[in-house]
C-alpha cells in the first residue's frame, strides 16, 4: 500500500524518477504578479524543491483580483515575502530563496550566484525582458518569457510557441522588434495569448508619471492564471525531459 504523501497525486503521474528531478531542480522566476504568482504556485504544488523569486513590489488593492497572493491580509507586504510564506502553508520541503528587488542587468550578479536550472520571464518591463532573454541566451539558461496578458477574457486563447511566431500581440511585437534590434540568435520560448486584446482608455489617475501608471492596463483573473500555468506545465516538462 502507498503511503499517502502531498506530492503523491503528482507521482503517480510523472513517476518516481521524475519527481525526484523536480525536487532537486532549481527554477528562478522574475515577477511575482498575475502571471509570475501562479506559475510559482504550481511550481511548488507540483514538487519542484527550490525557487528564487525576484519582485521589488507590494501587493496592492488592485492585485486582489488576479494575484493568487493577493488578500485584504497582505495589502501593503512584500510579493516575494507573502508567496514564499503562502508556500510553507503546503510545502515544508520547498526552498525558497526571496530578492526583493525590481529585475535590471546589476541584478544578475546576485541573482545568478544561485545555480539555476530554468528561469521564467514575468516582468511587466519591455527593457528588463530583453536583458534577462540576452543574460539567459549568452549564458545558456533555459527560459520562457511571458508576453502580453492584460486587456483580454479568453484562457483558452493562451498558448507556447516561438517568439516570432506569435500574432495580435502588442508586448510580442515590441519584443519582436527588439530581439531583431539586438540580433539576438535562436529560438525564443513564449507564453502568448492569440485574443485580440481590448483597448483600455479610461484615466484612472491623472498625476501619474507614466502612461502605465495614468491608464493601466484592464486585467481578468482568467488569462494570468492560465498563462502562469501554461509556464508551470511547460517548465516541469523540460526538467522531467532533461537527461
Amino acid at each position: 500500500m502507498m503511503i499517502e504523501t502531498p506530492l503523491q497525486r503528482m507521482e503517480l503521474l510523472v513517476g518516481k524518477e521524475n519527481l525526484e528531478k523536480l525536487q532537486n531542480a532549481t527554477v528562478l522566476v522574475v515577477g511575482v504578479g498575475g502571471v509570475g504568482s501562479y506559475a510559482i504556485e504550481a511550481l511548488a504544488r507540483c514538487g519542484v524543491g527550490n525557487l528564487i523569486l525576484v519582485d521589488g513590489d507590494v501587493v496592492a488593492i488592485s492585485n486582489l483580483n488576479r494575484q493568487i497572493h493577493a488578500n485584504f491580509e497582505t495589502i501593503g507586504k512584500s510579493k516575494t515575502q507573502v508567496m514564499k510564506e503562502r508556500i510553507e502553508t503546503y510545502r515544508k520541503d520547498c526552498n525558497v530563496i526571496r530578492y526583493d528587488m525590481f529585475y535590471n542587468e546589476e541584478a544578475n550578479k546576485v541573482i545568478f550566484e544561485n545555480k539555476i536550472d530554468f528561469v521564467v520571464d514575468a516582468i511587466d518591463t519591455m527593457s528588463s525582458k530583453l536583458t534577462l532573454i540576452k543574460y539567459c541566451k549568452k549564458h545558456k539558461i533555459p527560459f520562457i518569457s511571458s508576453m502580453g496578458m492584460a486587456n483580454r477574457m479568453d484562457p483558452t486563447k493562451v498558448q507556447v510557441c516561438d517568439l516570432m511566431k506569435t500574432t495580435y500581440d502588442p508586448v510580442a511585437k515590441v519584443m519582436r522588434n527588439l530581439v531583431r534590434k539586438e540580433k539576438i540568435r535562436g529560438k525564443i520560448p513564449v507564453v502568448w495569448s492569440s485574443e485580440h486584446p481590448s483597448v483600455q482608455t479610461v484615466i484612472v489617475n491623472e498625476n501619474g508619471i507614466t502612461r502605465k501608471q495614468k491608464q493601466p492596463p484592464a486585467s481578468s483573473p482568467f488569462v494570468p492564471s492560465a498563462a502562469g500555468l501554461a509556464i508551470a506545465s511547460y517548465v516541469t516538462r523540460y526538467i522531467m525531459e532533461k537527461k
